[in-house]
């Protein structure tokens, strides 16, 4: 019996997987908007690093994120290979073994966080290498395959690269990180779940209880529209503690209303049919681009007002 290609042995995925599949492994497209937040809450917080350590650190906030995603992508290769939109992925589609992807993961996770110390100082390196231990065991191998709520507790994972970046030139945290911090953690909920409104037949088929598939389609479109209200709440937290200015304030009000005009659309719908998911993809596209945004106009904010 031919052997399926998780099971392949390591010699076969070093003479097949190139430089491609490592990169791969540590989803680039997800990476863009963990970097773009880091840098924002690097160049958001008080204080002067030099050039080549502000670039330092946030190419350890890329390297923690993408061991994160090829630890993800080791546990979960089984679950990938049963998903239309994940069977491609180095570890499913046998360029890769799983023991590569596991050794790849782990010294990359070590690497960011040493580097990320000596760098720039120890508080950045240990938020660092809990937002990679937290992505990793309560995420990824706790939550998600337990619970409908995985990505509601699991989205503290994304939320600290403004924590780090902003504690890699300060050496501490103060409120504005944190506010940045609750603002992507209500911000997931109703980003994810419009994502998986439109493709549950792929986390049915692996088995992984997201909430459209345990709860319902009803159920997902009412917590998008009740997680958008806590999000708008966070979105003008900065502004309303005087943390920022009125450059923030605006786009935050303007973007946050677009948003919810996005989610009422979601959320008044009650079709099922996967060819007619409009609303729930244009919210999904709009969120990334909420998220930027508003992290781009802190920055912005926060210069004015020095």
């Amino acid at each position: 019996m031919a052997s399926s290609p998780l099971s392949a042995g390591n010699s076969m995925s070093i003479m097949t997987a190139d430089w491609r599949d490592f990169v791969a492994l540590t989803k680039p497209r997800v990476m863009t908007l963990v970097v773009f937040t880091g840098l924002c809450g690097l160049l958001a917080a008080p204080g002067h690093v030099h050039p080549v350590l502000a670039f330092t650190a946030i190419l350890c906030i890329a390297l923690g994120a993408g061991a994160a995603a090829a630890l993800n992508q080791w546990y979960e290769a089984d679950i990938d290979a049963k998903m239309k939109r994940t069977a491609n992925r180095p570890l499913p589609g046998g360029r890769m073994d799983r023991q590569t992807a596991l050794h790849f993961g782990v010294g990359l996770s070590f690497f960011s966080v040493l580097l990320m110390g000596m760098a720039t100082n120890w508080l950045a390196a240990a938020v660092l290498a809990v937002s990679i231990l937290f992505y990793v065991f309560i995420y990824t191998i706790w939550l998600k395959p337990r619970t409908a709520q995985n990505i509601v507790i699991g989205g503290a994972a994304g939320a600290f690269p403004p924590v780090i970046g902003w504690a890699a030139v300060t050496g501490d945290i103060s409120a504005l990180p944190v506010a940045l911090f609750m603002l992507i953690f209500f911000w997931t909920p109703p980003h994810f779940w419009a994502l998986a409104l439109f493709v549950k037949i792929d986390y049915a088929a692996a088995g992984i209880p997201m909430l459209p598939v345990v709860a319902g389609e009803v159920a997902t479109r009412r917590q998008i529209w009740f997680y958008t209200a806590i999000m708008a709440v966070a979105a003008m937290a900065p502004v309303l503690l005087n943390l920022t200015g009125p450059i923030y304030g605006t786009v935050a009000l303007l973007a946050t209303a677009l948003f919810a005009f996005f989610a009422f659309q979601v959320f008044r719908r009650r079709e099922s049919d996967p060819a007619s998911m409009g609303p729930e993809k244009r919210l999904f596209k709009y969120s990334i681009l909420y998220l930027f945004l508003l992290f781009g106009a802190v920055v912005v904010d926060r210069w004015l007002m020095a």
